[in-house]
């Protein structure tokens, strides 16, 4: 053999015993590098839990009492929001077009009720109305406003409708 053979067999040696090093300790020791890492940040999230769930319950009272002070007494949270757009639309120019019934979503024991209704009127009322819906009676957020220009073909007149996404728990 020579010298030249020897060095190339050394080397494809050399080669062999990293790759079988490879396979059988590092990427052993990186896989359980990186579980080590995730249950220690699982531990983080464990350890506060219970702090995180005490905040929960605390919001949960506050925001219960919200409820309580901000809604009318007995009657539906539907039946007083609809109370309440009416009595605004009386003494504005303001129209209720539709007031669907509500889309109920229930996510980990909260139930999400949507109300979907539309108006026609003056834009200052509209949006004053939702200014008192979303800030004085807390009946929810509201999660979208879309206004639409019309025409009337009989009349030629244009008018204005908004369709309104009130969002409420409960």
């Amino acid at each position: 053999m020579t010298n030249k053979t020897k060095i190339i067999l050394l080397l494809l040696g050399f080669l062999l015993t990293l790759t079988l090093c490879y396979q059988l300790a590092i990427s052993k020791t990186i896989e359980l590098n990186v579980t080590y890492k995730d249950l220690k940040q699982q531990e983080a999230l464990y350890k506060n839990a219970p702090r995180q769930m005490s905040l929960l319950k605390q919001k949960q009272h506050y925001y219960d009492s919200l409820l309580t002070k901000y809604q009318l007494q007995g009657n539906s949270v539907q039946n007083n929001l609809l109370k309440s757009i009416n009595t605004f639309a009386d003494s504005t120019n303001i129209k209720v077009v539709h007031f669907l019934e509500p889309h109920k979503v229930v996510n980990n024991d909260i139930t999400i009720n949507t109300y979907q209704f539309t108006l026609e009127g003056d834009y200052n009322n509209m949006v004053r109305l939702i200014h008192k819906l979303e800030q004085k009676t807390k009946f929810g957020e509201i999660i979208n406003l879309h206004f639409e220009k019309k025409k009337n073909f009989r009349t030629g007149t244009f008018y204005l409708q908004l369709h309104v996404l009130l969002k409420s728990f409960g």
